[in-house]
């Protein structure tokens, strides 16, 4: 693949998700963003808007292996990772393992699960890799975790800590469709089931070439340093508990990257920035103050207004 084809390869999996998923282009390029930025996805909504359907629909795209793991209080670390069982024939102990050796890992209400339990997670989406037994064992490329979460139930749920939030790199939410987008959904599924209908149009190798092409994706020094000012700008003490981490400065510049290719770019824009803000950086930050998260993202938008942009300069 050359870098040239990213846009034509990221519309070709958009449209083939677009059959299942209504009136969401937006939400559907934000995932693909994270998938070509090699980073892991959020979605937090409400029950019924689409985020399993959106995780399955963009699984059934590529030729890769997908797992589903439903998050309950019950689920132990080992059901995620693998385990040890006895070997009577061999006299030892054989690693077998779990649901998360795989590409694409759907955690379903991930919030449902202990921390300890959510834990298991930590060294899979940031180091790529699980250690058992003093062995590691090394995740086959591409590795996506999409999780979702109802962030309105509470009732029997653990939300999850800023350690493993930081590790998502898009936060997102489908909401609910409009009126039309409505009508079309029922048109759609009156009488066949679209998601049984999609058939892959990528495999894993392409998506791990796009990957290292968005890499490439040219970012101006004054664009870098407009990034870092929205990051500083995040971490004022007077106005939040916790700002955007070093992490959080790379995930958006690997996010940019990524769009940018996606739209046929190779180099990235303000506007790139200005877009994805809130989506890297509103979960990653706690208002003082406030416990809703929603407000993080309003504090996220009114820094991008607030932080001067960089111009062109026209000598």
């Amino acid at each position: 693949m050359e870098y040239s084809q990213i846009a034509n390869f990221a519309k070709k999996i958009k449209d083939n998700i677009s059959q299942v998923i209504i009136g969401k282009d937006h939400e559907i390029e934000l995932v693909l963003t994270a998938l070509l930025a090699g980073g892991h996805i959020l979605l937090e909504d409400v029950p019924g808007t689409g985020k399993t359907t959106m995780a399955k629909a963009l699984s059934k795209s590529l030729q890769c292996g997908f797992s589903r793991v439903q998050f309950t209080p019950d689920l132990l670390p080992s059901d995620i990772t693998g385990t040890r069982i006895y070997n009577q024939h061999e006299g030892c102990f054989t690693f077998v393992k779990g649901p998360a050796f795989t590409n694409v890992l759907l955690a379903d209400e991930i919030n449902r699960a202990t921390p300890r339990t959510q834990s298991a997670l930590l060294e899979c989406m940031e180091e790529r890799q699980i250690s058992d037994g003093g062995v590691t064992y090394r995740l086959e490329e591409p590795f996506l975790v999409i999780a979702t979460q109802n962030p309105v139930e509470t009732q029997g749920t653990f939300p999850l800590p800023e350690a493993q939030m930081d590790r998502f790199l898009i936060r997102l939410s489908l909401g609910y469709p409009s009126q039309e987008e409505a009508v079309q959904l029922l048109q759609r599924f009156i009488d066949r089931q679209p998601l049984a209908e999609i058939a892959s149009v990528a495999t894993g190798e392409e998506i791990c070439q796009a990957v290292k092409l968005c890499r490439g994706c040219l970012v101006s020094e004054d664009v870098m340093l407009y990034m870092a000012q929205l990051c500083e700008a995040a971490r004022n003490p007077e106005k939040v508990r916790l700002g955007p981490s070093p992490r959080a400065l790379l995930a958006l510049m690997r996010c940019c990257q990524a769009l940018a290719a996606i739209r046929g770019r190779d180099y990235v824009i303000p506007d790139d920035v200005k877009e994805l803000a809130v989506p890297v950086l509103a979960h990653r930050i706690l208002v003082r103050g406030i416990s809703y998260q929603a407000d993080s993202r309003h504090f996220v938008r009114e820094l991008v207004n607030s932080v001067p942009v960089p111009t062109e300069n026209k000598a």
